[in-house]
């Protein structure tokens, strides 16, 4: 299994991936730990350290994917916890683990972001009007969820109540629609965002998340389906 984490910069890489099944108790404190490690690297090093000295606006590409990713890479992290307890496949487990854990640290630094820049975390013009120009929104947004690629909550359901193979598929299924829609989002940050690091993360997830749609291709492909 190659290392799927997206390293931001004064992150040191690990290859810490466990020989054996986590629990679910250890996943949610792995999550917390990193969510205060990505905190504690953007108070460190601030945006303005290479030369973006100005706090970017409300309303501004900057601020608006640090708020949209994070609801987006929330909902990754909580889809993987619930097919760790679906399925005993150990690929898909560590599969998840990896998602997990990478966005669940980048969340951390898009949170960390907007309290340094003392901007608000939700937003009263809604998801995704941050994007400019049309090429950006060739993933649409089904009905029933918040961005595009992500999950309603009756697949998630539906996820939580499957096991075995059924629910590998459909997990698989759900994460590659979910990294393409955070795909879109993060081309868009790193043509549009004007946070030197905040691009480079952007570019990094546009990077990692096409990696892991091969890999969910290929593995989909041996349990004899598709992405949908």
């Amino acid at each position: 299994m190659r290392d799927t984490t997206v390293t931001a910069p004064g992150v040191t890489d690990s290859d810490d991936t466990p020989t054996r099944k986590p629990s679910f108790g250890p996943w949610a404190v792995a999550a917390a730990a990193l969510v205060a490690l990505g905190l504690i690297v953007w108070f460190v090093a601030a945006p303005g350290d290479e030369g973006t000295s100005e706090v970017p606006a409300a309303a501004s590409a900057d601020a608006g994917f640090a708020r949209d990713m994070a609801v987006h890479h929330q909902q990754a992290v909580e889809v993987s916890f619930v097919i760790h307890d679906r399925t005993d496949d150990e690929d898909v487990r560590r599969l998840a683990y990896d998602i997990a854990q990478t966005q669940a640290n980048q969340r951390g630094m898009l949170l960390g972001w907007l309290d340094l820049w003392g901007l608000p975390k939700t937003s009263a013009d809604g998801y995704m009007t941050w994007m400019k120009g049309d090429g950006h929104m060739r993933h649409e947004t089904k009905e029933g969820s918040l961005m595009p690629g992500m999950a309603t909550d009756t697949e998630i359901g539906r996820l939580g109540k499957t096991k075995g193979k059924d629910a590998e598929i459909l997990y698989l299924q759900l994460l590659t629609d979910h990294h393409m829609g955070g795909v879109t989002m993060a081309r868009a940050c790193a043509e549009q965002c004007e946070v030197p690091q905040e691009r480079r993360l952007a570019q990094g997830m546009v990077d990692a998340q096409q990696s892991e749609m091969t890999l969910m291709a290929d593995m989909l492909k041996e349990r004899g389906s598709a992405p949908h």
